[in-house]
């Protein structure tokens, strides 16, 4: 999934993106295997492919129809190659098309569980029941398998969910098996890997270091880095990583932003000074951050300019300690596919402070060593490193802090409500032994007031929204089932002790359709 030039570390498969949502939990599955891989787009070039040292190759879904003028295509011959190939969804349509068969645009789109019967004596199914519950989401349709591929898998609705050309090892499947949906997805994709390309299980967060260092220090050489940390688990491993590969060249710079939770400011700093060797630089930039967010109510808008501020501080910073010539993030995958398209034609969902909301002329070359891991996979590589189970089970914070959970204008009393009920929050959920169970929690505050009653008195407050999620890796997520009782005891509490809040409601939205967070 990294995307740099092996040469003799190894063996990788390579994921051609054609923009699909779904391409980097394929990849996710094959790391899940300790298989490395790559992704590329599919305008690259035959010796770029070759160059990766793949052992199989991978053609992601997409939005587009083949059947439709200028949808995407290969640049490169991949089946000169010699290699295994797998075509998923538009993939196995491009395929069939590029071999002579015909595609065409389905009657309806296709959307949602379907159970396919898969025939026997082919590898791509080994282990797998005769029948199984697979997931499917597209809208072309390939009629006839070309020559010399066979159907292997098929339903009532997709007579060809899946096909295959054993001889030379190209496959195609109608269906997701990288989505949890599917149900022998998993099963699928391994026998893919390991009986068809022969890959062997050796990847991990030790190579993922190996490598991340010594790419780090092949790019800075001697500059020196000034780096963004924020406490949080993205930053935190981001910082120790780059920590090793460069040490005293590396200046770690905390920014107070004035969007931050009740005390996080000292627990930051006693953090990053127990996980960093460089010396931290504190800049409160509170009142910066604050006065340029007056007035603002666009959620795009507030992203761009916390974004806008930071790299302002970061330049400032530049000219106290620097000069300096790269900007280390915590960029993760997630941030980057919400906020614009990686290397395929997906689509934006909204802008992060550290991705879309750059500007231009940023003054910095970025470094990002993790914007191509999931969360899940970012803990795996900081326990790697050494950093504390209280670090690395910190739930993610978002970059532009709690102007996302302010939907609206920040105020400054507005940002003291949040905070107060945001701590009983979390709180309670340590208490009580949720914090771990869950992925993701914290409050909103809405802009709304609503009537209520304290005492004899009629009072008329603001609302609080709690949103607590499950997820494996943030990119889909469900709420969490939190018990009554303790929703009850939380609400009571947050009323009674936050001045200012007299009704508290709780978020069962999932991703999608929702996000996690508001804003």
């Amino acid at each position: 999934m990294i995307e740099r030039n092996l040469k003799d570390e190894g063996e990788s498969v390579v994921i051609l993106d054609f923009g699909s949502q779904y391409t980097q939990l394929i990849a996710r599955r094959i790391r899940a295997e300790k298989v490395f891989s790559v992704i590329m787009p599919p305008s690259s070039k035959l010796d770029e492919i070759k160059n990766e040292k793949p052992i199989g190759i991978i053609l992601s879904g997409g939005p587009s129809s083949v059947t439709a003028e200028g949808s995407p295509e290969l640049a490169a011959d991949i089946f000169s190659l010699g290699v295994p190939v797998l075509g998923i969804c538009y993939g196995m349509q491009l395929i069939s098309k590029m071999k002579g068969a015909e595609v065409e645009r389905a009657d309806h789109r296709e959307y949602g569980h379907t159970v396919v019967e898969v025939q026997t004596g082919n590898e791509l199914f080994v282990d797998t029941p005769h029948s199984q519950r697979v997931w499917m989401s597209h809208g072309d349709r390939v009629i006839t398998p070309p020559d010399g591929f066979r159907v292997i898998a098929g339903s009532e609705s997709s007579p060809l969910a899946a096909i295959a050309d054993e001889k030379n090892r190209i496959y195609g499947l109608q269906f997701h098996p990288e989505v949890f949906h599917t149900v022998y997805g998993t099963d699928i994709i391994k026998n893919f890997l390991l009986r068809i390309c022969g890959a062997e299980p050796t990847w991990g967060s030790q190579s993922f270091v190996e490598r991340e260092v010594e790419k780090i220090r092949e790019r800075v050489k001697s500059s020196r880095v000034l780096c963004a940390v924020s406490g949080g688990v993205d930053s935190s491993v981001m910082a120790c990583l780059v920590d090793r590969a460069i040490g005293s060249q590396l200046v770690p710079v905390f920014v107070d932003n004035g969007l931050l939770r009740l005390n996080e400011v000292d627990e930051v700093k006693k953090i990053l000074s127990e996980h960093l060797s460089a010396e931290l630089v504190f800049v409160d930039a509170s009142e910066q951050f604050l006065k340029g967010l007056e007035g603002v109510t666009d959620s795009e808008e507030k992203r761009k300019i916390i974004g806008s501020c930071f790299i302002d501080v970061f330049r400032e910073q530049s000219e106290k300690f620097g000069p300096f010539e790269f900007l280390a993030q915590g960029t993760l995958y997630p941030d980057v596919i919400e906020s614009r398209s990686t290397v395929g034609p997906s689509a934006m969902i909204k802008s992060h402070h550290n991705v879309g909301g750059l500007p231009e002329n940023l003054g910095f070359e970025l470094i990002e060593p993790l914007d191509l891991l999931f969360k899940d996979e970012v803990r795996e590589v900081g326990a790697f490193l050494g950093l504390s189970d209280h670090t690395i089970d910190r739930h993610p914070f978002p970059g532009p802090g709690l102007a996302v959970r302010l939907p609206g204008e920040v105020k400054r009393e507005d940002l003291e409500l949040l905070r107060q009920v945001d701590r009983i929050f979390i709180d309670a959920l340590r208490r009580d032994g949720f914090y771990g169970e869950v992925w993701q929690a914290f409050a909103v505050l809405l802009p709304v007031k609503s009537v209520g009653v304290m005492g004899d008195e009629r009072t008329y407050q603001r609302t609080a929204v709690l949103r607590a999620v499950t997820s494996t890796d943030g990119m889909t997520a469900d709420w969490a089932k939190l018990p009554y009782e303790f929703l009850q005891t939380v609400s009571n509490e947050i009323i009674n002790k936050v001045d200012g809040v007299n009704r508290v409601a709780y978020d069962i939205s999932s991703k999608p359709p929702s996000t996690i967070e508001w804003e």
